[in-house]
């Protein structure tokens, strides 16, 4: 078992100590607090089409192609859609083109990659100069911090942003840290000087700083 996910789409290759099929977010908390406790990486792992070793580790690879491939929610309003990351791409344009709606970014794997695994790559393609890439696309990421907290990130005003700061949590302790260093105006400088406008639109997957 633990020779097939030894590697992906790429020439990479690394055995994981272990491989673990999560059912339940309580499941993958619980691997959290296990990798916490015992210091070993969570290697997450979709469909496994990256082409550059994203998916492969010696820590536990954490594989949620398995059983977390629900659609969960449309709202038709707001144009939004609530998926589990292992849904496939093309299957969730399926399932939303009798609503005139699809998901834009279009990889050449598109009818077997993953929606988590898309997110974790800002996964592109040709469309996406007018569509845009796939962190355009979320709007909130359900997460699990390491000491097994649940936490959404999402876009959030300058009051909220002031009470999480202000939260002796992990949640906290991260908004704490990401503001400590953006606050630094060498760092600012340096990400308008040297990072790409956010008029430039590139198909290249990866997180930019946009200034």
């Amino acid at each position: 078992m633990k020779a097939l996910y030894a590697t992906d789409a790429s020439v990479y290759r690394k055995t994981p100590l272990a491989v673990a099929f999560p059912k339940s977010e309580e499941d993958i908390r619980k691997l959290v607090l296990f990798a916490d406790q015992h210091g070993i990486g969570l290697i997450p792992r979709a469909a496994g089409t990256s082409l550059a070793g994203q998916c492969v580790g010696e820590g536990i690879v954490v594989d949620v192609s398995k059983h977390f491939t629900k659609i969960l929610h449309l709202n038709k309003e707001e144009k939004s859609v609530t998926v589990q990351p292992g849904v496939i791409r093309d299957e969730l344009n399926q399932f939303l083109a009798p609503h005139g709606l699809f998901f834009g970014p279009n990889t050449s794997t598109s009818n077997r990659c993953m929606i988590g695994g898309m997110v974790g790559n800002n996964s592109s393609g040709t469309t996406s100069i007018q569509y845009g890439v796939t962190r355009d696309k979320v709007q909130v990421l359900k997460t699990i911090l390491s000491d097994g907290s649940q936490v959404e990130f999402k876009a959030i005003s300058p009051t909220v942003f002031k009470e999480k700061i202000a939260s002796d949590t992990l949640e906290g302790t991260i908004y704490k840290k990401i503001y400590k260093v953006l606050s630094n105006k060498e760092v600012q400088n340096n990400i308008v000087n040297e990072f790409p406008k956010k008029s430039i639109h590139r198909r290249n997957t990866g997180y930019a700083v946009d200034a």
